[in-house]
């Protein structure tokens, strides 16, 4: 086992806990000790795994692809190729719980700020809308790299406040229709600002999104606008999705939010633990295993993925013993 536990201060089963801590990925043991365990970051087995998702694994990984100037080498644009480019592999390094404050991490932070200003000034000129998801992405990993009090970031905020409050979440990459990806991505990066620092238009955009994820719809039966099908991924386990969401991203959120509570919340709960296996953990499913880095291809860890945000979601419920 990777860490020291001790049984009195597990809320889930031992050998899940063990299982997790047994990953060779740091990130993963680094987000087991912290959110399932409770450790706090002056925890000597927090602070070794801290510091190791920065020299070994995914992270150093993608990090050798980076260039001086911030962006990742041979990529088309920021956005392309999916998912390797610099916009897509920021996003993973923030998942993968990567310093912020890393200067690598900076640098790719500052490089998509100074690449999207122009484009976002014209769209907030302009009063268009579409594209929270990408928006709620850069937001969210601008704030874990240290740019909350940067002017950019505040227009960031601005944009998606007003495509939520204004726009409705709509997208034309959704026939025009309000699009459920682009409320929980545009949540997520909303969510990254500390509560204490929220706007009261910012705390409405987000009350409003929980109200039209689960009040309006319905979560598990994804009953959302579309002018096709829902979508496959929607009730599958995933790790990583990129401008996607699913169950498992949304319900994440609401624990963020301190939202998890809502009553329209309780049936995804059910179903997600209803998905638990035998032994106590999830199968997890990598849609794009083969379009984004190869460090992150281990089925194994897929699962762990899962099993870790699943298992954090529930030990909030009580449903993690049932």
């Amino acid at each position: 086992m990777s860490a020291n536990r001790k049984t009195s201060e597990l809320p889930v089963a031992g050998v899940i806990i063990d299982w997790l801590l047994d990953s060779s990925m740091p990130s993963i043991r680094y987000l087991t000790l912290r959110q399932l365990l409770g450790r706090t970051e002056t925890d000597h087995d927090v602070r070794d795994s801290r510091q190791e998702i920065m020299r070994s694994g995914p992270v150093p990984a993608i990090l050798a692809h980076q260039t001086e100037a911030g962006n990742w080498s041979d990529e088309r644009s920021y956005y392309t190729p999916k998912y390797v480019s610099t916009h897509w592999s920021m996003l993973l390094l923030t998942e993968l719980a990567a310093d912020g404050g890393d200067s690598c991490l900076r640098r790719g932070a500052e490089y998509m700020l100074s690449a999207t200003e122009d484009e976002l000034g014209e769209a907030l000129s302009a009063e268009s809308h579409g594209l929270c998801c990408f928006w709620g992405n850069l937001l969210r990993y601008a704030i874990h790299c240290g740019f909350q009090d940067d002017a950019r970031v505040h227009h960031v905020v601005r944009y998606l406040v007003a495509d939520g409050q204004d726009a409705g979440w709509r997208c034309a990459h959704n026939g025009d229709l309000a699009c459920a990806w682009g409320c929980a991505r545009a949540l997520w990066g909303l969510a990254a600002i500390p509560s204490e620092q929220r706007s009261s238009r910012v705390q409405e955009t987000i009350q409003q999104g929980i109200a039209w994820l689960l009040e309006d719809r319905r979560l598990i039966e994804a009953d959302y606008p579309t002018s096709g099908r829902v979508h496959r991924l929607w009730s599958r386990l995933n790790f990583p999705l990129f401008y996607q969401a699913d169950i498992l991203f949304v319900l994440p959120l609401l624990v963020e939010l301190r939202a998890l509570d809502h009553p329209d919340a309780q049936p995804a709960l059910e179903w997600l633990a209803g998905r638990r296996r035998r032994r106590g953990d999830w199968r997890g499913a990598s849609p794009f295993r083969q379009r984004t880095w190869d460090s992150l291809a281990d089925p194994q860890d897929t699962d762990r993925w899962v099993t870790l945000h699943a298992t954090n979601v529930l030990k909030e419920t009580g449903l993690a013993h049932s």
